[in-house]
């Protein structure tokens, strides 16, 4: 038993015990904000209230109310009282602040929590740091807009600040140093790091940033016409007008149960069964002294705006693309789709702007780099897309902006690691697909971060799957540490800043290797083709 003070009054965690490393002391289901229920539904995050007495902090708080879109597809768990966070210390009371590093889930704005069945915290803590992670509202719980003041917008990115605002107040409690705090995410979660570098309500709660195959200049995590979305979420539910009281009412009155596994398409390509974001981050009206999370365009945020002297490490892995695979119900209806609608190569962000035409041509020119003239295309070549799609393109432009502006200190890496440890493709019902072959899948790198309770993966701290955990997690503690993931050659290696002239990376696999960015020749393509319809990429 342990007990800690923070500004609502005395948590009592535990003591638990590592077969990784050390023992260390477990606080869970502490809340950060009050439960956005009732009137609170949709609104931006409010404070806690204190509490009398002891409270138990020995079980995790509920998450927010979900359907899994991923491993358990279709179940829904959870509940709207889910603004809660755990922290995890190798010491209350050390003789110098620890490092703190916080942690936002994925799942696609839309499934995840901060629980330990993915995000055990043993590896970390095993390199002396605090480790922080956080449940935020998901899907129309937390991203719906409707334009208006009572719902501009972004909630569950607000959750997220106010998650970090009280971090900042309460960490030294428990040992954390809120100087120096690191900010990382994967997914879903790393586009939020990343919007958190742009935001103006996020300036100043953090010291260094991590983001894990996802940015901000990722299609999918951006909103297209968010009020239209949310016209057509009540049409779906039987309302049909539009005024702006009676909408939110409405809304505001709906079951939970009513409210997520959502699917507004407004455009074919979201029509098609592709991986789609419905309700995600908005670029957020001004109403009255309302605090905004985002406004304005992201090319020129990142460009003038990311937060000078933020440290930033990001990178995606080698077979990204293979979750799209797993989350598309009919994969052989969509290789149909794909070879016989050039349209189906081109997402929204382009298509709002071309004309059908030029989208046929574009389709066509994408289409024939990755699947060629084939009369049946193969699985792989479609995973490559998507890769260079959804992940590999955003992250590089992304990263090239930050570094441009020689505000940050930047880190570039391609995890490659293969071993017994890469489940996700098998997790999201692949295995026929694969047959036996692993692959370097999206959130296969958590996998040497996490200990992930709820994946039955036997590890001993002699075996080499230990000592690709080992690598890895030294490489984002001491980069939490010390704003640099290789502050010395014990790691074998010395990992150089990614810059525009040089674009140094690492690639992280069963060994680690320097060398320039490898993926140029595919986003030349890219780039060219984008300019030649008048878009950039």
């Amino acid at each position: 038993m342990v007990q800690v003070r923070v500004e609502e009054g005395i948590l009592e965690g535990e003591k638990v015990g590592n077969a990784f490393g050390v023992p260390f002391y477990s606080f869970k289901g502490i809340p950060y904000a009050q439960p956005p229920i009732g009137d609170l539904r949709f609104k931006a995050p409010v404070p806690p209230k204190p509490w009398s007495g002891i409270r138990k902090a020995k079980e995790f708080g509920p998450m927010c109310y979900q359907y899994d879109m991923f491993f358990d597809k279709g179940a829904r768990s959870g509940s709207e009282d889910c603004l809660y966070l755990n922290v995890y210390t190798p010491d209350v009371n050390p003789e110098k602040p620890l490092p703190v590093m916080f942690w936002i889930h994925g799942g696609g704005l839309i499934t995840g929590s901060g629980n330990d069945n993915f995000y055990g915290p043993e590896f970390l803590l095993r390199q002396g740091v605090v480790v922080v992670t956080i449940n935020y509202r998901l899907e129309v719980f937390g991203f719906l807009c409707l334009n208006t003041a009572d719902v501009p917008g972004n909630a569950g990115m607000k959750d997220q600040v106010q998650a970090l605002r009280w971090v900042n107040k309460n960490i030294s409690n428990f040992g954390g140093d809120p100087n120096n705090i690191t900010i990382f995410g994967e997914s879903a979660g790393g586009c939020s790091v990343s919007y958190h570098l742009v935001s103006p309500m996020s300036k100043g709660l953090f010291k260094r940033a991590i983001c894990q195959s996802g940015v901000n200049l990722c299609h999918w995590i951006q909103s297209y016409y968010p009020r239209y979305k949310a016209l057509a979420l009540a049409r779906k539910l039987g309302f049909y007008s539009e005024d702006d009281k009676e909408l939110y009412e409405f809304l505001k009155k709906q079951p939970k149960e009513a409210l997520v596994e959502i699917r507004v398409p407004l455009t074919l390509f979201e029509a098609l069964d592709q991986p789609n974001v419905y309700f995600s981050i908005v670029d957020e009206q001004e109403f009255g002294n309302n605090e905004r999370f985002f406004y304005g365009g992201l090319i020129d945020a990142v460009s003038n705006g990311t937060h000078e002297g933020v440290d930033i490490m990001a990178g995606y892995t080698a077979d990204d693309g293979v979750l799209a695979l797993g989350i598309i119900k009919d994969l052989e209806k969509i290789l149909i789709t794909a070879r016989n609608f050039p349209q189906f190569f081109v997402t929204d962000n382009f298509g709002y702007q071309l004309s059908v035409k030029d989208q046929i041509e574009m389709g066509k020119k994408i289409r024939n780099y990755y699947l060629k003239s084939k009369a049946k295309y193969n699985w792989k070549d479609l995973a490559r897309y998507y890769s260079m799609l959804l992940f590999v393109m955003p992250t590089v432009k992304w990263l090239t902006l930050c570094a441009g502006t020689q505000k940050n200190k930047t880190f570039l890496y391609k995890f490659t690691c293969k071993t017994k440890r890469n489940v996700i493709a098998y997790l999201v019902g692949l295995k026929d697909l694969l047959q036996g072959e692993t692959v370097a899948c999206h959130a296969d790198d958590l996998m040497y971060l996490f200990n992930a309770h709820g994946v039955a993966l036997p590890l001993t701290v002699n075996s080499d799957d230990f000592k690709n955990i080992e690598r890895m997690k030294k490489l984002w503690t001491n980069f939490a540490k010390y704003g640099n993931p290789t502050p010395d050659d014990s790691l074998g290696v010395i990992w150089k800043l990614y810059t525009t002239e040089n674009q140094d990376y690492l690639e992280i696999g069963n060994k680690l290797c320097t060398g320039t960015f490898q993926d140029g020749k595919e986003l030349q393509f890219w780039k060219n083709t984008l300019q030649e319809f008048g878009q950039e990429m």
